[in-house]
């Protein structure tokens, strides 16, 4: 696959630069958006630039970017999005389904994966609606999965990739887990 930067009527996407860490604060700044460390965003542009993206209007400014990587073992090798976020300005443009399309596409061609998985809030009805959208379903709840001032569990919510014939990566488990019983 060629990851030349495409173009997507006035929106362009491409690998995120080093220069973006200082054009991004109107995405990292808003209430819905998680935000990480330095050293977070660098390992992710060192390890997998592929999958760590960014959709850039006509003028320059950024509009949203997407933090994916590949991790697992056998059959649990997939694409991971650890953060899909579109700045407030740009949201209902479909630029989130772009995104999550790229990865989606890095995960089958150039990882060759079983499944794109995420973590998502569990009150968070709104983004786990647009994921189910997406082909995503809700996998299994994970207790306790956001730690600190406002504890929450989240959902692992997974699609399935064409490497997956059967669909088995998707069968919703019966019962929570704990963060610790994550496999990665």
């Amino acid at each position: 696959r060629d990851y030349a930067t495409q173009h997507f009527t006035m929106t362009t996407i491409r690998r995120f630069e080093m220069n973006d860490l200082f054009k991004f604060n109107n995405i990292n700044l808003d209430v819905l958006t998680e935000t990480y460390n330095m050293p977070f965003y660098l390992q992710y542009m060192s390890q997998w630039p592929e999958s760590f993206t960014v959709t850039e209007a006509p003028d320059g400014s950024l509009m949203g970017y997407m933090l994916g990587k590949s991790e697992g073992r056998g059959n649990l090798w997939h694409g991971h999005v650890s953060a899909v976020t579109v700045a407030p300005s740009y949201r209902r443009l479909g630029l989130a389904k772009t995104l999550m399309d790229d990865l989606e596409s890095i995960s089958t061609e150039v990882y060759n994966a079983f499944f794109v998985d995420l973590f998502v809030r569990a009150s968070n009805q709104l983004a786990i609606s647009m994921y189910e959208k997406f082909g995503y379903v809700r996998y299994r709840r994970v207790l306790g999965y956001y730690s600190g001032d406002d504890p929450e569990d989240a959902f692992d919510m997974r699609k399935a990739l064409p490497r997956d014939k059967n669909k088995e990566s998707v069968v919703p488990l019966d019962h929570p887990i704990r963060p610790e019983d994550l496999e990665w």
